[in-house]
């Protein structure tokens, strides 16, 4: 699954640059996650980045976009064939 932020969120700025996928951006009210880039750091770490520096645990998984490790590899190459 992609992640998702929740409401929670305190605007800390611990995860954004973390991400190696470039898919945590400021929302209109908090961070947010691009689905369509986020494989939870598939083809980079074994957590997801994001989750591990999160002081207040507000990053979950997004049950809107529920993908395997599969899918999320997949995701991974796709990226970065493309040269994004």
């Amino acid at each position: 699954m992609a992640l998702l932020i929740t409401e929670a969120c305190t605007n800390c700025d611990m995860c954004e640059p973390e991400c190696p996928n470039q898919a945590i951006y400021m929302g209109d009210k908090v961070y947010e996650i691009m689905p369509d880039r986020c494989t939870e750091c598939v083809g980079f770490y074994e957590e997801p980045t994001c989750v591990r520096v999160c002081p207040i645990n507000c990053i979950i998984s997004d049950p809107a976009h529920p993908e395997s490790e599969l899918e999320l590899l997949n995701k991974f190459i796709s990226l970065y064939e493309k040269g994004d």
